[in-house]
């Protein structure tokens, strides 16, 4: 059974961050990692999420090196005054890149953290951005000196609020000791569920909030990606071990077993994965990577579906915790994910 419920439905970023809208848009896609997009249909598709009530907008500075923020800005620039202004910027920062696009590390010293706010601040065109967040530990600098540094950026005016990505529950807790910290983004999804164990539970004991992104990992359980399906060029998912081979057929076996569930509700698998994730915590907000207008719409048709018991208890069955096949990224990026460690 379904109820209609409030498509601006809000969500707080835990006990000291902003209210936002309760699904996000993760604009990464539109720029890089999945091959070519539209950039007319990008710009289409932030505009209707803000005309839709989604007030999060989330980025990283290295996004197409610096491509995503200037498309997002362009986007602000030419959606209504009422809509731009609640608009709230998510950027993560840090990643170190090369000419031809790898990446090489991440610099979380103080001296970059502000170099790298100054170069964002004028992409975006703003004169702050909402929440500032490492995108990696840097294994080389104390988490509280990477923290510190936004702080002071936070009492300078030039950020709202300070995030973290991708860390695990002990960094959690060293960096809400020198600072508030509103949100903890990290991967989250049925078939990506490791913070479950010790990372939520530390983050619901400080109070910071969770932005999920990989709701759908990636298109993998989105009931939209087939086997026989080609990857362009520029498409990370060839390199990723869940779409590889013999782990390919396992996961789109689940999502099968999830189409069931599903169909029986009368709702798609996309939508039925991003309601179990909303379904998890009033303080979790889900990052839908759409890239395209119909795939937003169907997304945001998330918050009209209600999952009871009996519909948890069918999911879980389709999809048990840790049964999806392969790691969520190739090993050397791995090693980076302090949430991993």
């Amino acid at each position: 059974m379904t109820t209609t419920q409030n498509p601006t439905a809000t969500r707080s970023l835990g006990t000291t961050g902003p209210t936002v809208s309760a699904l996000g848009l993760g604009c990464m896609g539109m720029s890089a990692l999945y091959g070519e997009s539209d950039r007319a249909e990008s710009i289409a598709t932030i505009h209707a999420a803000l005309d839709a009530g989604v007030t999060l907008l989330d980025t990283g500075d290295f996004y197409g090196m610096g491509h995503n923020e200037l498309l997002i800005a362009e986007a602000l620039r030419g959606a209504p005054a009422a809509a731009r202004e609640q608009a709230l910027t998510s950027v993560k920062f840090g990643a170190l890149r090369t000419v031809e696009g790898g990446f090489t590390g991440y610099d979380g010293r103080p001296a970059a953290v502000r170099n790298f706010a100054a170069y964002s601040l004028q992409r975006l065109g703003t004169d702050h951005i909402d929440i500032y967040r490492i995108a990696r530990v840097d294994p080389d600098v104390p988490i509280e000196e990477t923290v510190g540094a936004i702080a002071e950026l936070v009492e300078a005016g030039h950020v709202r609020h300070i995030g973290l990505s991708e860390v695990g529950a002990d960094t959690l807790r060293r960096a809400a000791a020198v600072a508030p910290i509103a949100d903890l983004q990290i991967e989250y999804s049925l078939i990506s569920r490791g913070i479950e164990d010790t990372i939520l539970p530390t983050a619901r004991e400080l109070g910071i909030g969770v932005t999920a992104y990989g709701v759908l990992s990636r298109g993998l359980i989105s009931g939209h990606f087939t086997r026989d399906r080609a990857l362009g060029p520029g498409d990370f998912r060839g390199m990723s071990p869940r779409f590889q081979g013999e782990n390919l057929g396992r996961n789109l076996d689940l999502v099968d077993r999830l189409r069931e569930v599903a169909e029986a509700k009368g709702v798609t698998v996309a939508q039925t994965a991003i309601a179990w994730v909303l379904a998890q915590g009033a303080d979790i907000v889900p990052l839908i990577g759409a890239r395209r207008r119909d795939r937003l719409a169907e997304a945001l048709g998330a918050l009209d579906v209600t999952l009871d018991a009996a519909d948890l208890a069918a999911i879980e069955e389709a999809v048990p915790a840790g049964a999806a096949s392969g790691d969520r990224y190739p090993a050397a990026q791995m090693a980076h994910l302090d949430s991993e460690h």
